[in-house]
Order: C-alpha cells, then structure tokens, then sequence
C-alpha cells in the first residue's frame, strides 16, 4: 500500500510534468535557429539567388530552343530524303516517254509529236524547278571526270576525243539533296580505242603459235 501512495503521490505527478515542460522548449529553440538563419540573408544575397536561379533557367530553355531547331532541320533533311527519291521516278518516266515518242516511225515528223515533246519538255523543267527550290539538284555529268561519289561508271565506250575515264554518255541523271547525295548519275565513260592493226597482228601470232 504505501508503495502505491508513492506512486500516485502529487510529488510524482509534479516531476511529470517538469519533465513534458522540456520538451517543447526543445522545439522552440530549433524555432528560433531556423527564424535567425532567414534573418541572416541580406536582401543583396536574396537578390543573388534570384539572379542566379533566372540565368540557369534562361541557358535551359536556351538548350531546348536550340535541340528543337536541330531535330526540325534533321526531320526535314531526312524525312523528305525518301520521298524525294521516290518523286525522281517521275522525271525518269517523262525521259523514257520521251525517248519511246521519238523512236516510233509512225510518229516521226508528225506535228503531233512535236507538241507532245515540248509540253513533255516544259513539264520535266517545271519538276527540275520545283526539285530546286526544294534544294534538289542536278548533277552534272557529260564531260565531266568520273567521280565515284557522285557517278556510277555502266559501260565504257571506245573514244579518241576524250581522255579515258570523262563521262560522254548519261544513262540516269543523278542528284543530290542539299549537300548529300540523293542518288547516283548512272553513266558511260571513255576509253582508249584499241588498234586494229595490233589487234590482228596479235590474232596471227596466236594462231602461229
């Protein structure tokens, strides 16, 4: 009994709440401390941080700009690469039309013809000067030295004229978009005629032999 009378004596009850009195003195003072670093800020450091946080958010959204703009041009350059490249079958078309009209003997010198070939013509220039526009070009190839980046050697054709290797016969005219190559100029190029007379000099001695 007298255990329990110490327990629930008003000393006890007093210490308890001496103690639950401490703990929000605690708090109060991790109050105080966070108050006293806000107030340690100038308004010229407050202004810094400003600055500072405006710059790093300006050069971000300068870095976006600058992604977005890349990625346009490459969609461009690249997206309508196919799709040029397919268009090019329309200028060959019109080229092989043109050719089969000028070959057939019942059309030959007919005024008929004549108009058909020159509107053929004006529409073949319409699509070169769309194509241009659109930065696709041409490559130049007659009389040009062979070039393995822009022209693709088919056959070579015996000619004294020329030095051995310059283009003197265009199969497929090439292209190029911007400053890649849309596709190849298919081509024929020169080559030293060979001597007949050595050609049956060297036939006489292979049959000798």
């Amino acid at each position: 009994m007298e255990k329990e009378q110490d327990i629930n004596s008003p000393e006890s009850s007093i210490d308890e709440n001496k103690n639950e009195a401490k703990e929000p003195d605690s708090n109060s003072e991790n109050e105080s401390q966070n108050k006293e670093q806000l107030i340690e800020k100038s308004p010229e450091e407050k202004i810094l941080e400003l600055e500072d946080k405006v710059a790093r958010t300006f050069a971000e959204m300068e870095n976006q700009r600058r992604r977005f703009e890349k990625e346009k041009e490459e969609a461009f350059e690249y997206g309508g690469f196919s799709f040029a490249r397919e268009a090019l079958n329309l200028i060959d078309n019109l080229e092989r039309s043109k050719q089969t009209l000028e070959s057939d003997e019942t059309l030959k010198d007919s005024k008929a013809l004549k108009k058909l070939l020159e509107h053929l013509d004006i529409i073949n220039k319409d699509l070169i000067s769309i194509f241009a526009k659109n930065n696709i070009k041409p490559i130049e190839s007659l009389n040009k030295k062979l070039d393995p980046n822009f022209h693709q050697a088919m056959m070579e054709i015996e000619d004294d004229q020329n030095e051995p290797g310059t283009i003197i016969k265009e199969i497929q005219k090439g292209f190029t978009i911007k400053d890649r190559l849309l596709r190849p100029s298919l081509v024929g190029v020169s080559k030293k005629k060979e001597n007949k007379e050595n050609e049956s000099k060297k036939d006489e001695e292979n049959n000798e032999n």
